[in-house]
């Protein structure tokens, strides 16, 4: 496989965006978003979507021009429409607001309804962090699971994310996961290479287990632990769509689908002042330390490495580059 910067990768993923018809600065800000994904060898939300990115450019599913509309309705409740576009520029314009918001009220709130998937939620709650903020993310996406004990798809894999500050602009701790055993990108990269899924992670449209990620789409993703994991994707439903604006999991169409209706998605932050308690930064390190007895154990997230280049699946870098030539 070719290796690729990542500021090669963030390069020519702006200009298929911008040749796609996105402004500069909303390709700029998903670019950033690619990059730092592929930085993170988290593909799934990286290059992996931007052929979907470029094509509902085109088709309009997702707007070329939006511009983020931020409010204040409550001193602690920031709100953004997003106006149909991506995520990652509606959360930019919205960032100074929140920042202001937890830091004048300890705890704040920000709500990005009407918005383009946001791919890598734990994207958003780490910037938080690095400005000093315990953050959780919350988001949905399109219908891939049932109800345990079910068969008729209700709410999506809809993530949770969680990230922590260290005191010093860095992350003591992170995490980002689907409330399914497993992402559903993980499906559809198993399809797309003609590879089998392990048995547990999702179930055929007749609700048995499956190991065929063909019939794995046609059926159900499994929550993780059971009704454990699916009550946190209620959780995640419930204040996705209920506080933002964006519509529920079951009415959204399959997200790399070039044409339809907009996603209509939304995000959710908690963002928490560490400032409010005398404790919380040695506390934090009391918890890493005692998680860290063992060799090899850590917190999740608390070494994040990003590395300068990665290796690149010919085909996925060929098709960049095809991208970034403008609309064929």
């Amino acid at each position: 496989m070719p290796v690729i910067t990542i500021s090669e990768i963030h390069q020519v993923c702006k200009t298929a965006l911008e040749k796609h018809g996105a402004l500069p600065w909303i390709a700029e800000s998903v670019a950033h978003a690619v990059a730092k994904n592929e930085s993170r060898n988290n593909r799934i939300c990286g290059l992996y979507y931007l052929q979907s990115y470029c094509e509902q450019l085109v088709s309009g599913r997702v707007s070329k021009d939006a511009e983020p509309e931020v409010t204040l309705p409550k001193p602690g409740f920031v709100k953004v429409d997003a106006n149909y576009g991506f995520a990652q520029p509606a959360f930019e314009r919205a960032l100074p607001a929140a920042i202001s918001a937890a830091r004048e009220n300890g705890t704040a709130s920000l709500a990005i309804g009407h918005s383009h998937t946001c791919t890598s939620l734990g994207f958003f709650t780490e910037q938080l962090a690095r400005h000093g903020f315990v953050a959780i993310g919350f988001t949905n996406s399109s219908p891939i699971v049932a109800p345990p004990g079910g068969k008729i798809r209700t709410i999506g894999t809809n993530p949770v994310a969680f990230s922590v500050p260290d005191g010093e602009g860095g992350i003591a701790m992170q995490f980002d996961q689907s409330t399914t055993v497993v992402a559903l990108g993980k499906i559809t990269m198993a399809k797309e290479a003609g590879e089998s899924i392990p048995e547990g992670w999702a179930l055929d449209e007749h609700g048995q287990p499956t190991t065929d990620p063909h019939k794995a789409l046609a059926g159900s993703l499994v929550s993780a632990g059971g009704y454990k994991g699916w009550g946190f994707g209620l959780m995640a439903e419930l204040l996705t769509a209920g506080m933002t604006g964006g519509i529920a999991s079951q009415f959204v169409k399959p997200l790399k689908a070039p044409q339809g209706a907009p996603h209509d998605l939304g995000q959710f932050f908690l963002i928490i002042d560490p400032a409010n308690s005398d404790y919380f930064y040695e506390r934090c390190q009391q918890v890493a330390d005692l998680v860290s007895q063992d060799d090899g154990t850590r917190l999740p997230g608390q070494f994040i490495n990003e590395m300068k280049e990665v290796e690149v699946p010919e085909s996925l870098w060929e098709l960049a580059i095809r991208l970034s030539n403008g609309p064929q």
